[in-house]
């Protein structure tokens, strides 16, 4: 899937954590669980501030939802992923919040001026990481899903 960049100083704090290292392999996955992501047939390893990600993912959503799990927590910079996934679907955009966002702001300029009634469509794509809409932050990444249809 490839190389994602984020904020090392944001996001959860994991025990074993520091914003100069990721949490250890183990307690990662412990995250991505408490999430409700299955991370069985997924290998964490942990390069200092990078996560790298091998194994197999059920879907491109349940793959993307574990890269973003594990890389919005203190620590984490960049996490690579090699994951392959059984069923593929058209993959997300990615899309880092800024200071003053927020998701009908965020719905507006990846789907197009109007269309802010569709951050439901974003705050649903980051659940259970997101668990209300207003509360996003700075240097959060998020998954946007393309718009059926």
């Amino acid at each position: 899937m490839g190389l994602f960049s984020f904020a090392k100083s944001v996001g959860a704090k994991i025990f074993g954590s520091s914003e100069a290292q990721a949490a250890p392999a183990p307690e990662l996955k412990k995250e991505a669980e408490k999430h409700g992501l299955d991370v069985s047939g997924v290998d964490v390893k942990v390069e200092g501030d990078k996560i790298v990600l091998t194994g197999n993912a059920k879907s491109s959503e349940e793959a993307e939802k574990i890269i973003l799990a594990l890389g919005n927590s203190i620590g984490v910079a960049q996490v690579e992923s090699n994951l392959a996934v059984v069923k593929e679907a058209k993959p997300s955009v990615f899309y880092t919040v800024q200071k003053g966002d927020n998701l009908w702001k965020i719905a507006e300029h990846h789907y197009g001026k109007g269309k802010g009634a569709k951050h439901d469509i974003i705050f649903e794509a980051n659940k259970p990481m997101l668990t209300h809409p207003d509360k996003i932050y700075p240097g959060q990444m998020l998954r946007i899903p393309p718009l059926e249809g």
